[in-house]
């Protein structure tokens, strides 16, 4: 079966100093059986996301480490940025790749939480595969009224944390860690300047919809007193519309599950919904990595020889079904998760 290989995607609340992110960086290097697969540094966020893919034992060595390291640089109270954030490791998701299993990553999100809050004396909650509890399951919803609000939020007893103390700790914040699937983050480019045009394709198709609102534009709630939603075309779907420049829209996605929902079929649906508004899909773009098996997928939908099995040129017909080299020039060795541990030797 070959060994287990477990993915990381640690999101640090610093994308602005270099010397930061290198120092973050070079303790996950430092550990052996792990390899660093992508550094996106945002200014605007001001967030860094990292991916890393190794054995189980070695990944969580080096979530740890790097822990470490960025709670003793990044300072909170100085920050500032345009992605939604509520620590200076904001959250540690653990996903299983080949070989390996959500109750694995489960029982390694849990270690680390542990480690971290005993260690280091902040705050952790456990989400996703991992929660506890029924209202941290999905991030946002930890994560709602962000660093500001974490003060008075852990003062009430519903947000206790998984672990660590109930204190708000101003230079760390709080950290979250879980088990989920892989989440893939594609964003799909416009030819417009109007971002209220990308949100309403948006809301066309993620799950969730849009709220539903009477003639006066009040919310629609129902007997219950619950917000009533229209739901959205696709399951296991966050959209919402971005500006990727000042002169370019987007629908920026996260596909939480590609074998429900596909690279393909969410920008298939752009496309049409782009047509009803006037608009043109130009380009696209995945943040981070992608697995093999997503890449894949889209190649076999936009392959015109449903009896191609050169798995190369099936993802090239992906690579350009998906729009992916509008940008700059796409590497599926960099680019797709088990080609990028394969170049790395890992």
């Amino acid at each position: 079966m070959g060994e287990p290989l477990i993915e990381c995607v640690p999101n640090f609340s610093e994308g602005r100093d270099k010397d930061t992110i290198d120092a973050i960086i070079n303790s996950i290097t430092s550990v052996d059986g792990v390899s660093l697969l992508d550094v996106d540094m945002g200014a605007d966020f001001n967030r860094t996301v990292v991916t890393m893919v190794g054995n189980p034992e070695a990944v969580l060595k080096a979530a740890i480490k790097s822990t470490g390291v960025a709670l003793d640089l990044i300072d909170m109270t100085k920050h500032s940025g345009e992605h939604a954030r509520m620590g200076a490791v904001d959250v540690v998701p653990f996903i299983p790749l080949s070989n390996s299993s959500m109750a694995e990553c489960i029982s390694l999100s849990k270690r680390y939480a542990k480690y971290v809050s005993e260690n280091y004396g902040i705050p952790i909650f456990l989400y996703a595969e991992s929660a506890t509890n029924v209202s941290r399951v999905k991030l946002p919803d930890i994560r709602k009224g962000e660093y500001e609000a974490l003060e008075e939020k852990l003062s009430k007893p519903e947000w206790k944390p998984d672990f660590g103390p109930s204190d708000f700790i101003p230079r760390s914040g709080v950290t979250a860690t879980g088990a989920r699937q892989v989440l893939i983050a594609f964003n799909v480019n416009l030819n417009t300047h109007d971002k209220s045009l990308a949100n309403i394709i948006a809301g066309k198709i993620r799950t969730s919809g849009v709220i539903m609102r009477d003639e006066k534009g009040n919310k629609i709630v129902d007997s219950d007193g619950k917000t009533v939603r229209n739901h959205g075309k696709f399951k296991a779907l966050q959209a919402a519309g971005w500006m990727y420049d000042d002169e370019t829209a987007q629908v920026s996605m996260n596909l939480l599950d590609h074998t429900t929902t596909g690279l393909h079929d969410v920008i298939e649906a752009i496309r049409v919904e782009a047509n009803k508004l006037g608009l043109e899909v130009t380009s696209s773009e995945l943040v981070g990595l992608v697995p093999k098996q997503a890449m894949i997928q889209a190649g076999n939908h936009y392959c015109p020889n449903t009896e191609e099995s050169n798995e190369n040129k099936i993802l090239q017909h992906a690579v350009h079904g998906l729009g992916l080299e509008g940008l700059h020039e796409f590497d599926v060795n960099a680019s797709i998760i088990e080609l990028a541990v394969r170049r790395s030797g890992q």
